[in-house]
């Protein structure tokens, strides 16, 4: 818990891009995140909590996921709401999280199946649980990602926000 570091953002609908990520604006965010998890490498954060949603989280993964070949010794753990997170999801977001999910160190799942929004909040509160970083991307409005960065405060998490 103390040199782990979890992620929270939008999903793709919330996203000024939405599902453009040759937007300059996505492009400028990813080279931004890649920058700060670099700078937790280097304060010591080795242990990466990912919720894998689509938008945010699937960059942060793979951000985390390419800095392995600089720094191998780092882990990244996929904190799922549930099994079947991706049951909604077209084609092809599904394979580029199958894809991650291969990659990933271990998963820890919340609940078997899908039981309602309250399994994605559960699945927040478990990472910042067990985190003392938070690297957020946030826009303004409500949601889980403010929820999230909320808790995150409340349990006293450094905060990065993006």
């Amino acid at each position: 818990m103390e040199k782990t570091c979890c992620f929270t953002g939008h999903r793709v609908q919330k996203l000024p891009w939405r599902n453009n990520e040759l937007d300059f604006r996505c492009i400028a965010l990813k080279n931004k995140l890649k920058n700060e998890i670099i700078n937790a490498i280097r304060k010591g954060y080795s242990s990466f909590f990912c919720g894998m949603a689509l938008g945010f989280d699937f960059y942060c993964a793979e951000a985390v996921l390419d800095l392995k070949s600089d720094f191998p010794h780092i882990k990244l753990f996929g904190a799922l709401p549930c099994n079947n997170q991706d049951c909604k999801w077209n084609d092809s977001d599904k394979l580029r999280y199958r894809r991650l999910l291969d990659k990933l160190d271990d998963v820890r799942r919340i609940y078997d199946r899908y039981i309602g929004p309250e399994c994605m909040l559960e699945r927040n509160r478990f990472m910042v649980n067990n985190s003392s970083l938070l690297i957020a991307c946030y826009f303004g409005g409500g949601g889980g990602t403010k929820a999230t960065i909320d808790y995150a405060k409340k349990q006293g998490l450094e905060i990065v926000l993006l």
